[in-house]
């Protein structure tokens, strides 16, 4: 079993940062990838950003050049920065862990960006 818990969410002025993280704890020798996801009211949840076990980070294209997915291995946190947040990047955003048996999520941390 592995537990994923969210921190750093909160209220944020348009072109301001956050950064969320995620500490994990529990199996954590099993987690290979670890990511990022968000849904806002009346969408699908969907990926942001990953980070492979080796440091390899995948963005989606609404994130890119704004956001930075970074992981501590000594720490088991994954962090993420984002930087000139957007009224569109108002949601609820997800840890993400993955393992051969099966993937692991946090409880989640709202993140808003007013105008």
């Amino acid at each position: 079993q592995v537990q994923l818990v969210e921190s750093g969410g909160g209220l944020v002025q348009a072109g301001g940062s956050l950064r969320l993280s995620c500490a994990a704890s529990g199996s954590i020798f099993s987690i290979g990838a670890m990511g990022w996801f968000r849904q806002a009211p009346g969408k699908q949840r969907e990926l942001v950003a990953a980070i492979t076990s080796g440091g390899s980070t995948n963005y989606a294209d609404s994130v890119k050049g704004r956001f930075a997915i970074s992981r501590d291995n000594a720490k088991n946190t994954v962090y993420l920065q984002m930087n000139s947040l957007k009224p569109d990047d108002t949601a609820v955003y997800y840890c993400n862990a993955e393992t051969i048996v099966r993937d692991y999520w946090g409880q989640g941390t709202q993140v808003t960006v007013s105008s």
